[in-house]
């Protein structure tokens, strides 16, 4: 039976720029990034068996990536009262482009959720660490330092709605996850009392030990940042 690959849009983005800040922007690349360390999974090694038999590919049930439409409103700064226009961000740029790559590959699904109504403005969390520390004070604040604070709704419930799915029909004997959040425990609990063989892929950042207990094997398949090879699969 085939593998499903299931990806968490906003994590993944985050992980990509902190591997890749020279294209923190780069619609292109990551798209690429997306589907190559993706489809990485369905190579696996059967230590077992003999030298020469020892790789196996695996079938592509398909490629479900994970996100929301960026923020494309006009805003007030608090501060400097001047209009932002959101549309015109870098990030809201690089998303559109994202998400319209991404639409173009084969076996993949977009699964959009969406933002909350509300935006409320908040101080960057950089900025909240130097007001405790007492290095600034509020008057010293600038526009640069205040962003709306926005909240992606939908995500996390497709992502479980689609792992129950895949499970209960029998579509997949194994579904791999990018993410690192331990909210994903009762998915992954479900897939293995099912049957699934639950592969999480945190991209080389370190695993709740309550998310750890419930999955199956753990691999990242990206570029490890000291330049090492990445993990195989293997019993956690």
């Amino acid at each position: 039976m085939p593998t499903a690959i299931l990806i968490d849009g906003g994590y993944f983005v985050k992980r990509f720029r902190a591997l890749e800040p020279h294209n923190a922007y780069n619609a292109e690349r990551a798209a690429d990034c997306i589907f190559r360390w993706a489809v990485a999974h369905l190579s696996e090694r059967v230590a077992s068996k003999p030298a020469e038999q020892r790789s196996r590919r695996r079938e592509l049930y398909r490629v479900f990536f994970y996100d929301c439409p960026p923020l494309q409103k006009k805003l007030h700064n608090p501060l400097s009262k001047k209009a932002v226009d959101f549309a015109k961000s870098a990030e809201a740029v690089f998303r559109l482009e994202l998400h319209q790559r991404l639409l173009k590959k084969r076996k993949l699904a977009l699964r959009l959720g969406h933002l909350t109504n509300d935006s409320p403005w908040t101080i960057k969390p950089t900025k909240v660490a130097e007001l405790l520390a007492g290095k600034c004070v509020f008057s010293s604040l600038t526009e640069e330092d205040v962003m709306p604070a926005i909240r992606q709704k939908g995500v996390d419930m497709r992502i479980g709605v689609d792992v129950a799915s895949l499970a209960f029909k029998r579509q997949v004997d194994q579904i791999v996850l990018f993410a690192g959040d331990a909210d994903f425990v009762p998915a992954a609990k479900l897939a293995r009392r099912e049957g699934i063989d639950f592969v999480l892929d945190p991209m080389w950042r370190s695993v709740s030990d309550s998310l750890m207990e419930h999955i199956d094997g753990l691999r990242s398949t990206c570029p490890k940042p000291n330049g090492s090879k990445p993990a195989e699969v293997g019993p956690c």
